[in-house]
């Protein structure tokens, strides 16, 4: 199943991506109202998470010309914004909209509401709800991790941020944006957190692997943070 975030805050697209991706669903990015449009109308989209305060068009022009679209009318949308007074709730719903949270939301209540209308909309997610390579399995659901079929005992920290790793393979974050996106993006802590948890994660890896190379995939990027690079 393929969601579109649509939100000009880079911060709160990586926020929902990651979480969305961790329970299955296949996620795609815009940052303003005339690229959601777009891409509603060029890619395989199953729902849209739709900001309002967006430039160029508007969230709630973006709704209203979804609808009017036979195209994309059948889209479900749910619309995100820290616009909160009644009168937006009500005209993003009287457009066409599915649901409507406001910022600044609980992570679980957003994944809630996407269930919900996936539900009444008879989707379901297509990835599965794990990571599988190599000699690593990762079940995001029962929050488990295997090597070699042996259980590897995680803080919920640690999964997250190996999760959080596995999702993004290659991909190097700062240390800023672990904090932002395992610890909360608007937690203001000491990096040196961070440091803390990746040791443990290599130590905990390489202890389980013995002399398999799995710490290694935890390679410290110069200059900008970590990156998860497994060569299997």
């Amino acid at each position: 199943m393929r969601i579109l975030v649509v939100d000009d805050e880079i911060s709160i697209r990586e926020l929902l991506t990651f979480n969305l991706a961790k329970v299955g669903y296949e996620v795609i990015e815009a940052e303003d109202g005339e690229q959601a449009l777009a891409l509603a109308q060029t890619e395989a989209i199953n729902l849209i998470l739709l900001d309002v305060m967006l430039p160029k068009i508007d969230g709630l022009e973006v709704c209203r010309r979804l609808k009017l679209n036979p195209a994309t009318a059948h889209i479900p949308v749910i619309m995100v914004t820290a616009k909160g007074e009644e009168i937006d709730k009500v005209l993003g719903l009287e457009l066409g909209a599915d649901d409507y949270v406001t910022k600044p939301f609980s992570v679980r209540e957003l994944l809630s509401r996407v269930k919900a209308v996936t539900r009444r909309q008879g989707l379901v997610a297509t990835q599965e709800n794990c990571y599988k390579k190599g000699l690593l399995m990762m079940d995001f659901d029962a929050h488990k991790v295997f090597v070699q079929s042996q259980e590897l005992i995680l803080t919920p920290k640690e999964f997250d941020l190996l999760a959080l790793f596995v999702t993004n393979e290659g991909k190097a974050f700062s240390r800023d944006e672990l904090l932002a996106k395992v610890w909360g993006y608007e937690y203001y802590g000491d990096t040196r957190t961070v440091d803390v948890h990746i040791r443990n994660l290599r130590v905990k890896l390489q202890n389980l692997a013995g002399a398999l190379p799995l710490a290694d995939t935890l390679e410290t990027v110069r200059g900008k943070g970590y990156r998860f690079n497994y060569k299997n």
